[in-house]
């Protein structure tokens, strides 16, 4: 952990970036902080997703996620660095000293995340890296982030992702609160070493919800008749051990920067049991429609 007293002289001649109300995205030089070695660049963005471009990274630059949340105290930040990723690291500014989110060089296909639980906006430190022979270099450090609220989970909060399956009142819950809920079958699962995750290939049966257009209508080339049926992808982290099954799921989870993240996936006849259960019980969160 880094004292932000290390990088408080930095700001004694803070060169502020004036941002529309409905900025999202920022892209910027860092030549201005490679003449002066006491400027750190400010910027600050409504959105609550966008990207941020920083090009010849120098000295420092502080991102300040500002959107109109004022209504939801507990946030999860996540961005997700583009594969042009170098030439700086990624803090998270909380309580008067920096947590290294991303190191310099690290895995750019991984999706970070954070909490911002409290009244203060997440920001974001970004310390750019000393360069060996002195000399400007083209250097990219950019990534694209996503402010969550209560609803969404994030996929990955490093030690903190549980791979158990979820007990019966987080299932309850998953139906109500997930991004994305379809049932269906598993078709294929695909395992990435580099990125360290896995991914399940699903031909749904019923799309019941879904945040975005994770899941498409496509032609199933094994039917006869050309018929179309809902497919997409879901992942999941390597380390979860994610395995084939026949039979019908209920595959529930979160969609980030365009991805569908794997949360709780029971077989349905198990899913049915619980929910029927809690129902006569009226202990279910929400309804949920049944066939």
């Amino acid at each position: 952990m880094f004292s932000f007293a290390i990088v408080l002289v930095h700001f004694l001649a803070l060169q502020l970036r004036h941002c529309a109300a409905d900025l999202c995205n920022w892209t910027g030089s860092g030549f201005a902080a490679g003449v002066d070695s006491r400027i750190v660049l400010q910027v600050r963005l409504r959105c609550t997703e966008g990207s941020v471009r920083w090009v010849y990274p120098g000295q420092a630059l502080r991102v300040v996620l500002e959107p109109n949340l004022s209504s939801n105290l507990r946030t999860t930040v996540c961005i997700k660095p583009s594969p042009s990723f170098r030439g700086a690291s990624v803090f998270v500014e909380r309580a008067g000293e920096l947590e290294l989110l991303v190191a310099d060089g690290e895995r750019p296909q991984q999706v970070f995340c954070f909490r911002a639980d409290g009244p203060r906006r997440p920001a974001l430190y970004l310390q750019a890296s000393p360069q060996s022979d002195g000399h400007w270099s083209r250097r990219t450090m950019s990534f694209r982030y996503e402010l969550l609220g209560n609803r969404s989970a994030a996929p990955n909060l490093g030690q903190q992702t549980s791979c158990r399956p979820c007990n019966d009142t987080e299932l309850l819950m998953a139906i109500c609160n997930s991004d994305f809920v379809i049932r269906g079958h598993i078709k294929n699962i695909s395992h990435s070493s580099e990125s360290q995750t896995s991914s399940v290939e699903v031909s749904a049966v019923r799309v019941y919800w879904q945040r975005s257009g994770v899941f498409e209508r496509r032609v199933d080339p094994d039917s006869p008749r050309s018929v179309s049926s809902w497919r997409g992808h879901i992942h999941a982290l390597l380390q979860c051990h994610v395995k084939p099954g026949d039979g019908e799921f209920l595959f529930t989870g979160s969609e980030h920067f365009g991805e569908a993240w794997l949360g709780c996936a029971p077989r349905y006849k198990d899913f049915l049991s619980v929910y029927q259960t809690a129902r006569a019980a009226r202990r279910n969160s929400c309804d949920f429609p049944l066939d």
